[in-house]
């Protein structure tokens, strides 16, 4: 698959930053009331209906697992006149009676008002990094991210064993939130094996139900301690 490399962010494409790319804007200190459709992720969430199938030397290996995923509100971000608000989340899932960590994950989801991008970044303990970027309106009830190998945008970052023995050359995915307050992921990583004539689809997917309300970010219990 050849590498995609995208010359401006995806979603962005009807808006224009600013010549000034110093002057930052003053942003409204309450990140809960400014992420969109973002809002809805916010909090701690749990649930043991997870899927994931990987790729096995027999074949794809079907496996269910438990997850637990904190998603919190973080104090607003600028690039110069770029305005950032988001949520740092963490994720980890152990297979069912097993105590010792299946999948760990850490990073950011940002929303950014101004183009309507959705931006995901993602880090795991084997050496490898992400950020897979899309766009939605505020109020949607669904939205796809996609990260491309080779792109400079949002791009697929891998340790040198993997790069030879699982290559990532495109990751996406697939948000939707539910009238039951839950929501639920999909989640495609087109893997090139060695060996193998045709890409592998390792998936996950997931529905997920809240636990916990998240805690206000520091800007905003300040705000409310001064008020």
């Amino acid at each position: 698959m050849p590498a995609s490399k995208n010359p401006s962010p995806p979603g962005a494409h009807s808006y224009s930053y600013p010549a000034d790319i110093y002057t930052e804007p003053e942003p409204d200190p309450d990140t809960l009331a400014n992420l969109g459709p973002l809002t809805r992720l916010a909090g701690i969430w749990t649930s043991a209906e997870g899927m994931d199938v990987s790729p096995k030397p027999d074949g794809p290996e079907h496996q269910p697992y438990i997850e637990r995923y904190e998603l919190q509100p973080i104090d607003a971000q600028t690039n110069g006149p770029q305005l950032l608000y988001g949520l740092r989340y963490h994720t980890r899932i152990v297979k069912p009676g097993d105590p010792e960590t299946f999948h760990d994950q850490v990073g950011y989801w940002l929303w950014e008002p101004a183009t309507r991008a959705i931006l995901l970044t993602l880090s795991i303990p084997r050496g490898q990094t992400a950020m897979a970027v899309g766009q939605a309106a505020p109020e949607a009830k669904s939205f796809t991210l996609d990260a491309v190998r080779g792109s400079l945008i949002n791009g697929i970052v891998s340790n040198a064993f993997l790069e030879q023995a699982f290559r990532t050359d495109r990751y996406t995915i697939k948000v939707d939130f539910h009238e039951d307050g839950t929501w639920s992921y999909e989640q495609d990583t087109l893997l090139i094996i060695p060996g193998q004539s045709e890409p592998f689809h390792h998936t996950d997917r997931n529905r997920l139900r809240k636990i916990a309300e998240p805690t206000p970010n520091p800007t905003a219990l300040a705000a409310r301690q001064a008020g």
